[in-house]
């Protein structure tokens, strides 16, 4: 996750917001924690791009 919200510039706080509010790129839960396929965050970044 850190690696995510050092990429889009962004605090990891910021992540777990959009997430709640489905905002941010599409994570996946794995047990407790959750994971960005690098697709999917390329993908929401295109689409941010585009709006």
């Amino acid at each position: 996750m850190a690696e995510v919200a050092e990429y889009l510039g962004v605090p990891v706080q910021t992540l777990y917001d959009w997430r709640l509010r489905h905002r941010g790129p599409k994570a996946v839960k794995v047990g407790r924690h959750l994971r960005y396929r690098p697709e999917d965050v390329e993908a929401w970044l295109d689409d941010q791009t585009a709006a």
